[in-house]
């Protein structure tokens, strides 16, 4: 997205976005198929959980829009990510800095 429009569509410093840590915030872009076929564009936010190789696991902080509540891809979902994915940061605070020290309401499967 920011090479086709890199006026409009910003992103963080990679060295920032390389840099997070535990309860830090990342937006990402999820494509999400929906029923009928089609395909979603939501931006939302993630909890910085850990950080793994090349990249960080993290947590959803939002719930989709577009998508009923499922036990899948909710808010709480685990997930895991990389820098170049993330489109914009905010630092950690105390409510998810504590939230990112939780178990994840719906735990990745690492296996």
């Amino acid at each position: 997205m920011h090479r086709a429009a890199p006026a409009t569509f910003l992103i963080p410093d990679l060295e920032l976005r390389k840099g997070l840590q535990l309860g830090d915030l990342a937006k990402l872009v999820f494509r999400i198929a929906v029923e009928g076929g089609t395909v979603s564009v939501e931006r939302m936010w993630v909890i910085v959980r850990e950080r793994i190789p090349g990249g960080y696991m993290g947590m959803l902080d939002n719930e989709p829009d577009t998508i009923a509540e499922n036990d899948v891809f909710w808010l709480g979902a685990e997930l895991p990510f990389e820098p170049r994915h993330i489109i914009a940061v905010d630092h950690a605070n105390e409510k998810s800095k504590l939230a990112a020290s939780a178990p994840p309401p719906i735990p990745w499967d690492r296996a």
